[in-house]
C-alpha cells in the first residue's frame, strides 16, 4: 500500500513513517497542501493521510481541491473536537477521520478499513485512450464532452455533463447531495439543493434511461451498474 501524508510537523511524520512502515506500508511525506496536490497529479497512491492544520492551505480547502482531483480515500486528523468539524469534512469529501490523540492500531484499521472498501466499491470499467469511459449503454468522451446512449449522441450542458462524469467515475457508488453540489457546482449545499434536482431530472429525461440514476432516499444518488 501506497499512502500520501500530509503533515507539517517532522516528528509527527517521522513516526508516523515509522510505524506504518512495520506494516507494510509505504510512505510519502508532503509537508504542505500545495505539495500534497501536485505529489496526488505525479504519483500514484491507496491512501491520503490529511492534517487539518497545514502552513500553507486550510485542510479543508485541501481535502475539497483533492476530491475535485481524484477519488482516492482521505482520512483527515483533526485535533478539532468539535462535531461540527468532522460533518464538514466529511461534506466536503472526507472518506473518515481521527482524532489527536490517536491510538497507531485505530489508525492502521481505519487506513485498511478506507482502502477496502474503495477497491469494493470499484467496479470493472472500460476505459480506452483519450479518457472515453463506457459504462453498459453510456459512453462518455471526457477530451470532446460527448455523451453517447446506445451509440446516439445526447446533448448535455455542461453542468449536466459534470453531474454524470461524477457519477460514472464510481459507479454503484452513493454520492451525497453536499458532495455533488460541491464537487459541481464548487460551492456549499444551501439553498442549490433544488438546482441539483433539476438537473438530474433532466439528466434522466435526456438520456431516456431514467434507472440509470438512482435515487438514494436521504443520502444523494448513484448512477446505477449495468446487469452483467
Amino acid at each position: 500500500m501506497r499512502l500520501l501524508l500530509v503533515e507539517d510537523d517532522e516528528h509527527v511524520a517521522a513516526a508516523l513513517i515509522a510505524v506504518l512502515g512495520r506494516h507494510g506500508i509505504f510512505v510519502a511525506h508532503a509537508r504542505g497542501g500545495e505539495d500534497a496536490l501536485t505529489r496526488l497529479r505525479n504519483g500514484s497512491f491507496d491512501v491520503v493521510l490529511l492534517d487539518l492544520t497545514l502552513p500553507d492551505l486550510d485542510g479543508f480547502e485541501v481535502c475539497g481541491r483533492i476530491r475535485r482531483l481524484t477519488s482516492i480515500p482521505v482520512i483527515m486528523v483533526t485535533a478539532r473536537a468539535d462535531v461540527r468539524s468532522r460533518i464538514h469534512g466529511l461534506n466536503i469529501g472526507a472518506d473518515d477521520y481521527v482524532v489527536k490523540p490517536y491510538d497507531t492500531g485505530e489508525l492502521l484499521a481505519r487506513i485498511h478499513a478506507v482502502s477496502r472498501r474503495k477497491a469494493a466499491e470499484e467496479p470493472e470499467r472500460a476505459e480506452g485512450p483519450g479518457g472515453v469511459l463506457s459504462l453498459g449503454p453510456v459512453t462518455l468522451e471526457h477530451a470532446s464532452r460527448q455523451v453517447t446512449v446506445d451509440g446516439e449522441r445526447i446533448a448535455l450542458t455542461r453542468k449536466e455533463f459534470d453531474l454524470l462524469a461524477l457519477l460514472a467515475h464510481r459507479p454503484g457508488v452513493v454520492f451525497r447531495r453536499e458532495q455533488i453540489i460541491s464537487d459541481v457546482w464548487q460551492t456549499s449545499w444551501e439553498g442549490t439543493g433544488r438546482t441539483l434536482e433539476v438537473h438530474i431530472a433532466s439528466l434522466r429525461s435526456k438520456l431516456r434511461r431514467p434507472e440509470l440514476v438512482e435515487t438514494v432516499r436521504g443520502v444523494g444518488y448513484r448512477l446505477a451498474l449495468p446487469p452483467r
